[in-house]
């Protein structure tokens, strides 16, 4: 006759289920572990306050400072005071009030170009990586003409044409510079492709549309943010020395680049004209490629679950 064993014998010995219950408990996300990972790197998390406070400098300095942009005050190229801050220019206008109002211009661009270079470079290289064969081969070949093209030159030839503006500036510095994120976008696309949810999804009868949407952009997000968050330091870097060189947003307006270039012909007399606007580009530049090493660091594909 079989002998039955007591349920108890089958416990594992040795091993708190409470604890192990709390452990499966405290599992986190992806994105949870990312911001982990992104708020250890200190360098990063400084970079996101200079943003933060650069931003909120840009949207209110200008509102609580007593002159406008564009005021002439008759103190020509007064040093730094406890009346205007960072002195004023070789026109009588304060330079605290146009240094922000300066940034509200130069982080608009910067913006501005990074977005469009992400809807145009994320549509382009997820279309002809997922679409593959001729479709891919031509649409490389148009982005390798785009390429060959030295950038700048392409910039300065649209903006002459174009003339110089805020919004002839925002278009110029979009012609080519998708193209990079679309090589990125399209690499992601090549290794996500023929994953089983997507072959699973096109089985189904799944269109392009809903599978770029759905199951190929999300897991290539973590490339297209890092790429993006670096788009934005170099549009800044380009606006600026455009603006240094003549091609900027027309006067009165100002951005830090027309301000350098204004204050460098000034640097023996009135070099705190220079110092300001050049410390604001440099800042800003720093801060948001360290966010982006931070980003490119927490997000690294080896330790996605």
């Amino acid at each position: 006759m079989t002998q039955l064993i007591p349920p108890e014998k089958f416990k594992i010995v040795g091993v708190d289920e409470r604890k192990n219950e709390q452990l499966a408990d405290k599992s986190i996300s992806f994105w949870k572990e990312v911001w982990i990972r992104f708020s250890h790197n200190k360098l990063a998390v400084i970079g996101v306050i200079i943003i933060i406070l650069i931003a909120l400098m840009a949207i209110f300095a200008p509102m609580l400072s007593p002159y406008k942009y564009d005021q002439i005050l008759g103190k020509f190229n007064e040093p730094p005071s406890s009346k205007n801050w960072f002195g004023t220019d070789d026109l009588g206008r304060d330079v605290f009030t146009r240094i922000w109002y300066g940034a509200r211009i130069s982080l608009f661009i910067g913006l501005a170009a990074a977005v469009i270079d992400l809807i145009i470079g994320v549509a382009w290289g997820a279309i002809s990586g997922l679409v593959g064969g001729r479709v891919d081969d031509i649409m490389m070949r148009i982005a390798d003409v785009l390429t060959a093209v030295p950038y700048l030159l392409v910039v300065i030839i649209l903006l002459v044409v174009l003339q110089p503006g805020l919004l002839p500036m925002i278009i110029a510095l979009s012609i080519t510079g998708w193209v990079n994120m679309s090589r990125i976008v399209r690499g992601e696309v090549l290794s996500i492709k023929n994953q089983e949810y997507v072959l699973a999804a096109r089985t189904l009868g799944a269109s392009t549309g809903h599978l770029i949407m759905r199951h190929l952009i999300p897991n290539a997000l973590g490339a297209i943010i890092v790429t993006m968050t670096l788009t934005i330091p170099n549009a800044i870097f380009t606006e600026s020395f455009l603006s240094y060189i003549g091609l900027g947003v027309p006067q009165p307006q100002a951005s830090w680049g027309t301000m350098a270039s204004d204050g460098n012909n000034a640097i023996d007399t009135a070099p705190w004209r220079l110092i300001f606007p050049a410390i604001f580009i440099s800042l800003t530049i720093f801060a948001f490629n360290a966010i982006g090493d931070g980003l490119r660091d927490a997000l690294d594909p080896k330790l996605r679950k």
